[in-house]
């Protein structure tokens, strides 16, 4: 097909929107426009498109056109589904006539994200001290994980994909473990007498065919950290919902180490090595179990002495038993491949964490931390994946970053750093050009919501008991009738929240963690006098349009925690460079999360509310304005009485609609 008689994308995205009944959007034509030009040019863009602009079409369209393989990565589920079911779909069979040619698709995930059918069928390989026994015939089929697995055993024979998040409703984390593998625990294809069947297998060979691969942040970080390519080769990346990328390559580059994860790594090798290698591995297991009782939370600028001999322990003893792991063959060992397999992957984790530590990177930060259930870990994270982005995302391919929050205190250049990308417009070698736009959004913010600090109120402590704030909520939320998302900065804070209004307000109160999340919103979403609460973190792909949403709060200003090891050393380290660490830290991220935040209350052209911001610092303090720089552009007031007026009409309009 010539140049000259090729469909502009303008065309073609008016023949997509067409076709999923949508009605175009400025926004989203001049979204299109761009992704096209980078694409074409095999340039970079940051697009921020606010809720509603019709984001995934506005890259989609573009990506079809171009012809190339196209990866797209994102964070949530809830998107992945909607890409593969909905949009996908129709905008190939929109765009076939003008293209003559339809596209295939196929969605692409990590391995333990699908059913292993040579778990499912011989069953786990069995740690001796954890019983010798199947689970999936121990489990009492009575007990949950029982009535799980047999539901798996069930859903096995039926599935065509094999992937966890097509079983609904779906499981627990340890019924799936009893199901799934991990790509260091699988055996292989070759060696497998499941391989032609495995749903794994069968999405990467999908993937290799497909046009346009649907993936998530976790398998794009793995494809790019760990050097064995994942994903097929493409020309484009588009990551949607980009402000998460930076933290999920974070927890994909973060190695942990734990007692509980040690001695199964020992019991898992001893069975297949000699004794002195086993009982070496065991004596500097039980010397790190020893070591991690009377860990202390908090950082560690230098690894202890004891701690640096009793890692170095640890790792000569997990190289040994790894070679002789490698050679030796025993027939007595029942499902011997996947025993092996499984006790590698366990013992190799163990040898590459303790390595790292050892050898005590200037670009790592170490720490412990202690979980009220599971005791203590050490952990070790890169100080930036900055370098690592830059590197790994830019170098090959033309990539698109786009999401609803990408502007932070008015441009593009803090979430630019912290993918690796210099200010926009600085040239030089090495340094990936790339280009911000922000297409804004078809809401009227001034006029459909309303940004309330309260500015009276105690600026909140460390902690201690924010009763004025608890007082304050509880008017609020009284004034809109209930119709209340409650974000808080700490799940403790949120569950007093929910306790204290509980006995103060006569609406219903629904509390993260009582359910799934899932059941949550639908029950929130169903009945208008329902509140909801929980953590701002968790809360990003809550989309709840219409009046049973009509005043979010946020209890404070979301910084990370003053001892949150990783951040702080970030903090510092960007002080150490000359700048300033607070503002491109602590107050970038409560930014991102509170744009966020802000960004659940109006979803739809007919929306109206406040957002509540129970903490008078974004009112007092030098940093407030970079944050509501960040927030959508409503209408703002520090004037109590004029919010509980405005709920009030809110409320009265609402209900006279019958809603």
């Amino acid at each position: 097909m010539t140049a000259t008689s090729s469909p502009s994308v303008t065309d073609l995205l008016h023949a997509a929107v067409s076709a999923v009944g949508g009605s175009e959007r400025p926004g989203q034509v001049t979204m299109a426009e761009a992704v096209a030009t980078a694409i074409d040019d095999g340039s970079h863009l940051l697009v921020q498109a606010g809720t509603g602009t019709g984001k995934s079409l506005g890259y989609l369209v573009p990506a079809l056109a171009h012809g190339e393989r196209v990866v797209v990565a994102t964070a949530t589920l809830a998107l992945q589904r909607q890409l593969v079911e909905r949009d996908l779909p129709r905008t190939v069979d929109a765009l076939h006539p003008q293209l003559r040619r339809r596209p295939e698709f196929a969605m692409l995930k990590g391995r333990s994200n699908y059913l292993c059918l040579h778990r499912l069928h011989e069953g786990v390989p069995q740690d001796e001290e954890e019983g010798l026994f199947d689970p999936l015939e121990s489990a009492a089929p009575t007990s949950k994980l029982g009535k799980d697995l047999l539901r798996l055993r069930d859903w096995a024979d039926e599935t065509e994909s094999g992937d966890r998040d097509d079983l609904t409703p779906g499981v627990s984390d340890r019924a799936w473990a009893q199901v799934s593998v991990t790509s260091r625990e699988c055996v292989g294809a070759s060696k497998c007498a499941y391989g032609a069947e495995c749903f794994a297998e069968a999405a990467r060979e999908r993937a290799k065919l497909a046009d346009v691969v649907v993936t998530n942040h976790a398998l794009l970080a793995i494809d790019a950290i760990e050097g064995a390519p994942v994903l097929p080769g493409h020309e484009v990346l588009i990551v949607d919902e980009a402000h998460e990328l930076v933290s999920r390559v974070t927890g994909v580059a973060t190695g942990e180490l734990t007692p509980g994860q040690v001695n199964r790594a020992v019991r898992r090798a001893a069975k297949l090595v000699d004794e002195k290698a086993a009982d070496a591995l065991q004596t500097a297991a039980e010397s790190f179990e020893r070591l991690m009782e009377l860990a202390l939370p908090g950082r560690l600028e230098e690894v202890p002495e004891d701690l640096g001999h009793c890692l170095m322990a640890l790792r000569d003893a997990a190289r040994t038993v790894i070679s002789a792991i490698g050679n030796t063959r025993d027939k007595s060992v029942q499902d011997e491949d996947a025993v092996r397999k499984q006790a590698l992957a366990s013992v190799e984790n163990v040898h590459a964490v303790a390595e790292r530590i050892v050898e005590g990177s200037e670009y790592d930060v170490v720490w412990y931390e202690r979980h009220d259930r599971f005791g203590a870990s050490l952990r070790v994270a890169p100080l930036s994946v900055s370098g690592l982005l830059r590197e790994k995302l830019f170098s090959e391919r033309s990539v698109v970053l786009t999401s609803a929050t990408l502007k932070l205190g008015g441009d593009f250049n803090g979430v630019g750093a912290s993918l690796g990308l210099a200010p926009e417009g600085v040239e030089g070698e090495d340094v990936p050009s790339w280009k911000g736009v922000d297409v804004g959004s078809p809401f009227d913010y001034p006029k459909q919501g309303i940004l309330y600090v309260a500015r009276h109120l105690a600026q909140p402590g460390r902690e201690g008991n924010r009763t004025d704030m608890l007082d304050e909520l509880a008017e609020l939320v009284e004034a809109a009738g209930g119709r209340t998302l409650g974000l808080f900065s700490s799940m403790r804070a949120a569950q007093a929240a929910a306790e204290a209004l509980r006995g103060r307000v006569d609406m219903p109160i629904l509390l993260q963690g009582e359910d799934t999340l899932g059941e949550l919103i639908k029950n929130f979403a169903a009945d208008t006098r329902t509140c909801l609460f929980g953590t701002l973190s968790l809360w990003q792909g809550v989309d709840v349009p219409g009046p049973s949403c009509q005043l979010v709060v946020m209890d404070r200003v979301p910084f990370p925690r003053p001892d949150d090891p990783l951040m702080s050393a970030r903090q510092r380290a960007v002080e150490d460079a000359g700048g300033n660490g607070f503002m491109a830290v602590a107050a970038t991220h409560a930014a991102l999360l509170m744009a966020q935040g802000a960004g659940r209350l109006v979803r739809a052209s007919g929306d109206r509310g406040v957002v509540a911001v129970l903490d008078p610092r974004l009112a007092t303090a030098r940093y407030g304005s970079f944050l509501r720089a960040s927030m959508p552009d409503f209408w703002y007031t520090t004037d109590r009485n004029q919010v509980r007026r405005s709920l009030s009409a809110i409320d009265a309009a609402a209900k006279a609609e019958g809603k």
